[in-house]
């Protein structure tokens, strides 16, 4: 009879602070994970670190059967959902300040962008999360209604990549704008000239998004109307507003919605986490002549993108 499998977090003697998972697909060797921890657990962790980049080492065939995995791995694994937490580039204990979880952000070379940098101090994440949860921990956060807030370091990374297509007076789409700290720093970006969108299917956070932006530095493009959220489905965009210089979308898509990729402006950037157990964060550009290109940036897990209901009964 199979051994039933609990799933503990354990050390990798990673970089002091680093817990890897998600980001340029970081992998341990099998030798010192086996070292440290010979046994069930640190295989399974291991497989599933190792599948950011779809391969299982050979090693492990004979000694690792996949019915050992749990049937619903959906419930099990993370990135921007909230089991192990395995991406934090560092713990929320001592970081108290925005700045300094900027700096943090830089120090582990998540930021290179002297914009995004500004963007990010000058928007405080603290005012985005739930009251009493701490602020600055690089971790996905849960916001009700089965919904999280990503982590600081993939925020950071997808207004990176987005950042040639976020200068002042471009639109920008924010498809799943949850608390709208997004939204808001993509506004900060496009400035007074362009256009920041955020939908969001859930009017609950919808509306609070907006009180929360009311209090951040954000507040006079949503009062002058450059800024805007909007309770929608997310997949279907938001066409009033379109063509999009840059599109965000802040869940997995089981493929590229064709309605997104309508909307995306020619010479335009989207950045979209797409899969559904084993997910990759796709960079999708549409050429001047209307082609798409489509890449892979790093292997991450979000909840899913999906209707309304669905999301509301936890599927």
């Amino acid at each position: 009879m199979p051994r039933l499998l609990l799933l503990m977090p354990i050390s990798l003697s990673l970089p002091a602070g680093v817990i890897a998972y998600g980001y340029r697909n970081y992998s341990p060797p099998l030798k010192r994970l086996l070292a440290h921890n010979n046994n069930d657990t640190a295989l399974l962790r291991y497989l599933y670190l190792r599948s950011s980049c779809n391969t299982i080492p050979s090693q492990l065939t004979s000694l690792f059967c996949f019915k050992f995995f749990p049937t619903n791995l959906n419930c099990l694994l993370t990135g921007n959902s909230l089991f192990f937490r395995m991406e934090r580039f560092w713990s929320g204990s001592s970081i108290n300040k925005n700045k300094a979880m900027v700096e943090h952000l830089q120090h582990y070379g998540v930021i290179s962008s002297k914009k995004v940098s500004e963007v990010m101090e000058t928007i405080d994440r603290a005012l985005f999360v739930p009251d009493g949860t701490p602020a600055y921990v690089d971790s996905p956060m849960a916001i009700g209604y089965n919904a999280t807030i990503s982590a600081p370091h993939m925020h950071a990374t997808c207004l990176q990549l987005l950042e040639e297509n976020l200068k002042p007076g471009m639109h920008a789409l924010d498809v799943g704008s949850g608390t709208g700290y997004l939204t808001a720093c993509l506004a900060l970006m496009v400035g007074p000239q362009g256009r920041a969108v955020g939908v969001e299917h859930i009017p609950e956070l919808a509306n609070s998004s907006l009180k929360n932006i009311e209090k951040s530095a954000a507040a006079p493009l949503l009062k002058e109307g450059s800024l805007s959220i909007h309770v929608g489905d997310g997949r279907q965009g938001w066409p009033e507003f379109a063509p999009y210089d840059a599109i965000h979308v802040g869940a997995a898509a089981p493929e590229i919605p064709q309605p997104l990729l309508d909307q995306l402006k020619p010479g335009g950037r989207m950045v979209i986490p797409v899969g559904n157990i084993f997910q990759d964060l796709k960079v999708v550009d549409k050429k001047e002549d209307g082609s798409i290109s489509v890449r892979s940036e790093t292997s991450v897990r979000y909840v899913p993108l999906t209707s309304r209901d669905a999301q509301l009964r936890g599927y």
